[in-house]
């Protein structure tokens, strides 16, 4: 992914923290909030407590990169650009690639269908990725 569509600044974070929409899934939590720039921003966090040590984090952080990154088509059928911030949640650990994938693409399809009343609030994702 393109340095310049990622999230780096604690700012930036805090900003889709205070200001998105929180979607909860079994493997990830996700905060979304409409972006000003012409492309999908993205953002990872997989924190020592939540996760563990950093073979761990990185293993997690991974997994989401790519899901986010398999799921292009499915986030350029989105009518508006986002910054994504995808929290990883431990039992991100215990599958395969496929699990959080579905799981990705069942929020952005939510996103899609509600072209989630982006304000502040949580969602709960009822994940079919078991």
């Amino acid at each position: 992914m393109p340095k310049e569509n990622r999230l780096r600044k604690p700012s930036e974070f805090r900003r889709v923290y205070e200001h998105g929409t929180r979607l909860e899934g079994r493997f990830v939590t996700v905060f979304i909030l409409p972006s000003e720039t012409s492309f999908q921003r993205l953002g990872i966090t997989a924190s020592k407590k939540a996760i563990g040590n950093a073979v761990q984090r990185n293993r997690a952080k991974r997994l989401l990169r790519e899901s986010f990154r398999l799921s292009k088509l499915e986030l350029n059928e989105l009518d508006g650009k986002y910054d994504w911030v995808l929290n990883a949640r431990r039992s991100l650990l215990r599958v395969k690639l496929d699990k959080p994938l579905e799981e990705f693409r069942l929020i952005i399809e939510k996103v899609k269908n509600s072209e989630v009343k982006l304000n502040k609030g949580e969602e709960n994702v009822v994940s079919a990725a078991k």
